[in-house]
This record gives structure tokens, C-alpha cells and sequence, in this order.
């Protein structure tokens, strides 16, 4: 009995004593400039194609972001230049009217075959090449490209990665520098080359100054963390590339990519220059070849036909 006083004495002792009210819980989160951002479950590295949630990716390159943040497709867009692009009428045939409709549908039906090809392996990063300069694999991927955007909220990158002759500002625009070139050298770091506009959810890269050594630059690993580090934040990434036969920067970054796409033009690339080059691709996950300026009456699913012939840039 007197251990049960005791005990009743002692709760009637802790009744009158006031209770310290705990310390405020305070979240687990980090900064990224002026945004507080919860803190992130791990990186995903391939998302399922029509899932179009942020992907976090850890950026140890990015000299804006100090070590422990966390990179996402807003800050990208929020962060990135916007130099204000001017499209080029004649090498977009989404937005020129005097395109035919069938070219646009010719290119929606490229982006479902892509898609297609996605549903049976990992499939992101496209690098779009030829055999040969003159082929139109630069229109090839600037339209590609603005395919997929149209999609609801898919973001693509397009990347000028032909050094040697860079040419894809031209359809946007754009400022050629600072471009890939600049980023290699370590001259800028990737936010000041990435360039966002319209339309929404494409960004893009340019070639930047022509240097003295592509074949190096691109070889030096920093193109490859390039890709590590933001290629996940987007649904597609599209690089244009010099042809395969006379130089071999093709080949370099094909092994950076998950599938390659040539491009030949009819009535213009020889047999011998089209089988090699496919022979040379084939090891690196050749999808398959866009035949250019075709004449639909004589083959049929060609990806657009011989009257945007003029329209055809490399």
C-alpha cells in the first residue's frame, strides 16, 4: 500500500509542475537560390515515357549550384539563358505554311516509331547523323526536335554537336556562343549555354566558336558528364552530329547516346557511302535511316518530300 501512495503522490506532484513546451520541429530542406525545395528522394535514371514528374539529378558541374543540391527541369528553365528566339520559317515545317501537311505528319509519324522503339529498350539520347555533308540531318533534327515538344509537357534538349560546321542556331535564331564549344574549353558552364524559348519545354544548345579541335573537345569526358547530369531531367535529347564517313566525331559520340538515326538523301548518296556508313553505326544502336528528299510517288513513308527540297539545310 505505501508504494501505492507513493506513486499517487508523485502524479499529483507532476499535475502541478508546469511542462516545458517542446523545441519547434524544423524541415528538412535545401536552398537552391532563392527556393526552398524539400529534400528529394534519389535520381532516377530513366523515366517512363509518359510520366512527366521532375527527375532530381545531383550536379557537381553546374558552378550556381554548391555541392548537396539538386537540379530539376524548373531550375533549368528558370536559371538558363533566354536570348529571345527569331524561328527560321524555312527549316521549321511545324511552323512554315507553306509546308505541306503531309511533311509534318511524316515527322509525328518518326516521333511514334521513337516511342515505339522506347516501349522495348531504354531509349533517350538520339544522335542524328549522315553519311555525308549536304544530306539534311541538321533539318532532320531541328524538326524532330520540335516534334517531340509538341507533346504535352515533353521536355527535349536539342544539342548542336557538330563542332565543325555548327548550324542549328540558324533555325532558332539563336546566338551561336556561348555554345558547346565554350562549355568543353570550361569556358561556361552549362546554364549559360543551355537557351530555353518557344515553344515551351524545348531547350537548346549551340555548336558555339568553331575550334581548332573538335575531335578532342568532344572525347574529353565533359560532353559525357554534360549528358549524365541533365540528360534525365528531360523526356529527349537530340544531338546533330558531322557525317560518319569523313571525320570520326560521329562514332565518338555515339557511344554517349542510346540510339542513333542517319540520314540519306535520295538520289544523291551513294550506295557504297550509305552501306558504309550503316556498317559503321551498326555496333552503335542504329534505329534506322530517313530518306530525304524523296519523291513519295516512288517511295513510299519517306520522311518528307521533294518539294521542301529548298528547305533542306545541313
Amino acid at each position: 500500500m505505501s508504494r501505492i501512495h507513493e506513486a499517487l503522490k508523485r502524479a499529483e506532484q507532476l499535475r502541478t509542475v508546469p511542462l516545458e513546451a517542446p523545441p519547434p520541429v524544423m524541415p528538412d530542406v535545401q536552398v537552391h537560390g532563392a527556393e526552398t525545395l524539400s529534400t528529394p528522394p534519389p535520381p532516377r535514371a530513366i523515366l517512363d515515357p509518359l510520366d512527366h514528374t521532375d527527375p532530381l539529378i545531383h550536379s557537381d558541374v553546374d558552378t550556381t549550384t554548391r555541392a548537396g543540391e539538386f537540379l530539376r527541369f524548373d531550375d533549368i528553365w528558370t536559371h538558363c539563358a533566354n536570348p529571345g528566339w527569331r524561328l527560321d520559317l524555312e527549316r521549321n515545317v511545324f511552323i512554315d505554311p507553306a509546308a505541306p501537311p503531309a511533311v509534318r505528319e511524316q515527322f509525328r509519324t518518326l516521333r511514334s516509331r521513337l516511342y515505339q522503339v522506347r516501349d522495348k529498350q531504354p531509349l533517350r539520347s538520339i544522335l542524328v547523323t549522315s553519311s555525308l555533308p549536304g544530306e539534311g540531318k541538321t533539318f532532320v533534327a531541328n524538326n524532330l526536335a520540335h516534334a517531340l515538344s509538341r507533346q504535352q509537357n515533353c521536355r527535349v534538349l536539342l544539342i548542336d554537336a557538330d563542332l565543325r560546321r555548327p548550324d542549328l542556331h540558324q533555325g532558332f535564331g539563336a546566338p551561336i556562343s556561348p555554345g558547346l564549344s565554350e562549355y568543353l574549353k570550361g569556358e561556361a558552364p552549362e546554364m549559360t549555354v543551355i537557351q530555353r524559348g518557344l515553344p515551351e519545354y524545348l531547350c537548346f544548345i549551340a555548336g558555339g566558336r568553331k575550334p581548332e579541335n573538335p575531335a578532342e573537345l568532344l572525347a574529353n569526358g565533359r560532353l559525357r558528364s554534360l549528358l549524365t547530369m541533365i540528360g534525365p531531367v528531360f523526356d529527349w535529347v537530340i544531338l546533330d552530329s558531322p557525317p560518319t564517313l569523313p571525320v570520326s566525331d560521329a562514332l565518338s559520340l555515339a557511344e554517349m547516346c542510346d540510339g542513333v538515326l542517319t540520314v540519306i538523301r535520295a538520289a544523291q548518296t551513294g550506295f557504297d557511302s550509305a552501306q558504309k556508313s550503316c556498317q559503321q553505326l551498326r555496333d552503335k544502336n542504329l534505329l534506322g535511316v530517313a530518306l530525304n528528299c524523296a519523291d513519295e510517288g516512288v517511295s513510299y513513308g519517306s520522311y518528307y518530300s521533294e518539294e521542301l527540297k529548298a528547305g533542306v539545310a545541313n
